[in-house]
């Protein structure tokens, strides 16, 4: 059972990962949400 629990985050690990390529693409990834939901707050952005 242990086993099959480390499998299963090792493969959600790799997935997510995988769709940045690198750290620092997903530094950026995070960058680009947080300017997107301050963009999003900000009162008469539209």
């Amino acid at each position: 059972m242990r086993y099959l629990a480390l499998l299963t985050l090792l493969g959600c690990i790799t997935v997510i990962l995988s769709a940045c390529n690198t750290t620092r693409g997903v530094g950026e990834d995070v960058a680009a949400t947080g300017r997107a939901v301050e963009r999003a707050a900000t009162p008469g952005y539209y």
